[in-house]
């Protein structure tokens, strides 16, 4: 390493941005889905389903890849590169 030549590079660069262990983006739109059949159609009980298994199967995915969306994304738009 040169000396003089050193930047601190601070954790929250490196790190994804997670909203109680999921993706951001993704619990925000569970979170709205989840609060439209809730709250609009007034269907508690599947409002909090949608959110309960939506939430907790983003935040399992995440633990295993924290850009597993990103990763889905190019999958499907890839997917006859594989295909026999």
């Amino acid at each position: 390493m040169i000396e003089g030549f050193e930047i601190p590079l601070h954790r929250s660069l490196t790190e994804p941005v997670l909203m109680a262990g999921a993706p951001r983006n993704l619990a925000i739109t569970i979170g709205t889905l989840a609060a439209a059949v809730g709250l609009g159609l007034q269907l508690w009980i599947p409002g909090l389903l949608i959110w309960l298994l939506g939430h907790s199967a983003a935040v399992f995915l995440a633990r295993r890849d924290p850009d597993f969306i990103a990763t889905l994304l190019r999958a499907l738009r890839h997917k006859e590169h594989l295909s026999c």
